[in-house]
């Protein structure tokens, strides 16, 4: 079946299991349960948009969504954590983040960034440009199947973050679509870290956390 688009038609939140945090949503869809963790803020009007990067029940969350977003939670930035119906199916997991995007705006954010790792940066690049909600991107260690996409995310800012010792995408992926968006654009190469880019947690972090900052912040109102 070729998905064409998808629709939120409603959704269920439940409260976080023992031991865990975040709400529990379900996204009813046209093409089906799109399940996500919501860390929310009082009357939200910034978010994260953590594409893929729930891995489902008892699985928890990708380290760096979850140290990032518990960061941001303390300056009122919300964080969705997303669950693909559909592991590695490029446009399935288009589809689903667009439906979490959707979500997003229902519950009042105004302001969203996108943020992917790997395979799931080519999904956040690709959804970019489907939303006026959508204010920046972070793609991680991104493969470029998918992403040639990359200069329609302008005027939105777009940050790549590779390690030199990613065995599984190398650097020159993230150079390639670099060389292929416009500004504004960022890449940062992280010295002997791997594709999961947590040896540099120390400067990935804090890297992370104050450019979505940065991004989301409101624009001051004129008098």
């Amino acid at each position: 079946m070729v998905e064409t688009g998808i629709s939120v038609t409603g959704y269920s939140i439940e409260p976080p299991p023992p031991g865990e945090s975040g709400e529990r949503v379900t996204l009813d869809t046209t093409l089906g349960e799109v399940g996500c963790i919501f860390h929310r803020t009082t009357a939200p009007e910034a978010a994260v948009l953590w594409a893929g990067s729930w891995r489902g029940e008892g699985r928890g969350v990708s380290p760096i969504s979850a140290a990032v977003s518990a960061d941001l939670l303390e300056d009122g930035i919300a964080s969705l954590m997303l669950r693909y119906r559909q592991n590695a199916q490029l446009g399935a997991c288009i589809r689903d983040t667009q439906a979490a995007v959707s979500f997003l705006e229902a519950q009042g954010v105004q302001r969203v960034a996108l943020v992917g790792h790997s395979f799931s940066g080519a999904v956040v690049i690709s959804v970019a440009p489907l939303s006026k909600s959508i204010v920046a991107v972070v793609a991680l260690a991104s493969q470029t199947y998918g992403a040639a996409s990359v200069r329609h995310v302008h005027p939105r800012p777009i940050l790549l973050v590779h390690g030199t010792a990613d065995q599984r995408l190398g650097t020159h992926c993230s150079e390639q679509i670099y060389s292929w968006a416009k500004k504004p654009k960022e890449l940062v190469i992280l010295e002997d870290a791997s594709h999961g880019l947590w040896e540099r947690k120390d400067d990935l972090l804090p890297l992370l956390g104050g450019w979505l900052r940065d991004k989301l912040r409101a624009a001051p109102q004129s008098d």
